[in-house]
């Protein structure tokens, strides 16, 4: 079957969709009224919208289309499956094949003794998920105490309550009385916009000794975990200094806190290692799994965790799961899936050569007047807007630099996000040396373009 080429007008789609379709994260009168872009259809880090303009996708969707649009063989599987078996639960002492043989492959790639996956729709599902799995752990070790999760100020863990109160966005605690009771944040290592006079590496340290402090005001016996992408990444693609992670990794050991690493972003490939644990060096007890777990074809997520975890957990009923939890034709999906990144190379691809150049392209764009700072790890990146290269200092209008850019990027037919007055990138993995020229080329024309109109406003300093 081939792509569907004919549909209504444009305008039309969008007062279909003003109408009816309330948007995520948005302020949905202000789309309606602004309209919105429709996307048509996407074939490599390629998509074309109703208008029939070809805009290179820098973000894979949500962080999650890793091998690319199109794949033909996803939707085989997927076919397939329907066939077969189109659902079927894992409650009621069943289980049924394409789920056994993905969390099989999941330990076979997950790193240490990561070997037992406990399945979930989403990212922030399976963060529930871990809520409730760390405090029925300590539970039945004989510490139901030990409740209390610490987290990261600007930390994205999902949008439900419970992954929505671990997260710490400020905007998404103003509405619906998060975060719920025992969640603890502590701050980010964002040493660009916070370090001040500080050294990287000093920043980093510090950071990272505020969990030590947290720990012992709280009471080593009242915390359960620490939670924390390896990289940040819808909050602008903060990666810590080096000095921050083992510090991180020693403070958990030491007082036997379960360390969970978010790796809905980072995990299966983004950052050049199947998992970013690997990346910074870490041994999580649990890891959070989901987008590139399917490259986004199909919504699936997951807690992978340790032997320990498991066995303590095994030992007696744990009343939580969802009905979708590994769903045969999104797990189906998601082992074709595994099987296309490891057989063509994909990770190594990003280690070996997409990463390399697109490191090498993306930190030149920090000679750009707009751009303070150009920083990325495997395929993520973020560069940061100054009104000024002489400082760090902020716009005093913060955001607007950043939502100026954004909109030259989409005139120029490219998917850069902005965060606050950071545009950040995460290309599908398969991108090639010629389309990150591609991707470079229009980034540099956005900022160019972003550059005048804030001159125009009187948004620059000069000073």
């Amino acid at each position: 079957m081939s792509a569907i080429t004919n549909h209504l007008p444009t305008a039309e789609l969008q007062a279909l969709d003003a109408a009816h379709h309330m948007h995520p994260f948005t302020t949905n009168d202000e789309l309606a009224e602004k309209g919105v872009r429709i996307i048509t259809r996407a074939s490599g880090i390629y998509l074309t919208d109703s208008e029939g303009n070809e805009i290179l996708d820098a973000m894979a969707g949500l962080w999650c289309v890793n091998i690319g649009y199109g794949r033909d063989e996803l939707a085989e599987v997927a076919a397939r499956q329907m066939r077969e078996l189109p659902y079927y639960n894992t409650f009621f002492m069943t289980t049924h094949v394409p789920v056994i043989a993905l969390a099989k492959k999941i330990a076979e790639l997950a790193p240490g003794d990561l070997n037992h996956v406990f399945f979930a729709g989403s990212g922030s599902e399976a963060n529930d998920t871990n809520i409730r799995m760390v405090r029925h752990y300590w539970s039945e070790k004989g510490k139901p105490t030990k409740s209390i999760i610490i987290s990261r100020n600007n930390a994205y863990h999902g949008s439900s309550v419970g992954s929505g109160s671990l997260g710490g966005m400020s905007a998404m605690h103003a509405q619906g009385g998060l975060p719920i009771p025992d969640i603890h944040h502590i701050e980010q290592p964002y040493w660009w916009a916070e370090g001040g006079d500080m050294d990287p590496e000093e920043f980093g340290l510090q950071r990272a000794q505020e969990l030590e402090k947290a720990i012992l005001e709280l009471g080593e016996d009242r915390v359960a975990a620490f939670i924390a992408e390896p990289v940040q990444g819808a909050g602008g693609v903060i990666i810590p200094p080096a000095s921050y992670w083992p510090e991180i990794q020693r403070i958990c050991d030491k007082y036997e806190i379960l360390l969970i690493a978010d790796e809905v972003i980072c995990g299966f490939g983004r950052t050049g290692n199947w998992f970013g644990s690997e990346t910074m060096g870490i041994r999580p007890d649990i890891m959070t799994i989901a987008k590139g777990l399917s490259s986004g074809y199909a919504p699936i997520g997951g807690s992978i965790v340790s032997d320990e975890i498991a066995a303590v957990i095994g030992a007696s009923e744990f009343n939580h799961g969802y009905t979708y939890s590994g769903h045969p034709v999104a797990a189906a999906v998601a082992l074709e899936n595994l099987r296309i990144l490891e057989e063509e190379g994909v990770v190594a691809h990003v280690r070996d050569v997409a990463g390399p150049y697109l490191k090498e392209k993306w930190e030149a764009l920090g000679d750009h007047p707009l751009v303070g700072e150009a920083r990325i790890v495997g395929m993520m990146g973020s560069i940061a807007l100054v009104p000024n290269k002489n400082s760090r200092a902020p716009f005093a209008e913060a955001g607007t630099a950043g939502f100026v850019c954004r909109e030259r990027c989409f005139a120029n037919n490219l998917v850069m996000r902005h965060v606050g007055d950071r545009m950040i990138i995460s290309p599908p993995l398969v991108i090639t040396i010629e389309e990150i020229d591609v991707m470079i080329a229009r980034a540099r024309k956005a900022l160019d373009e972003c550059y005048a109109e804030l001159q125009k406003r009187n948004l620059l300093s000069v000073d």
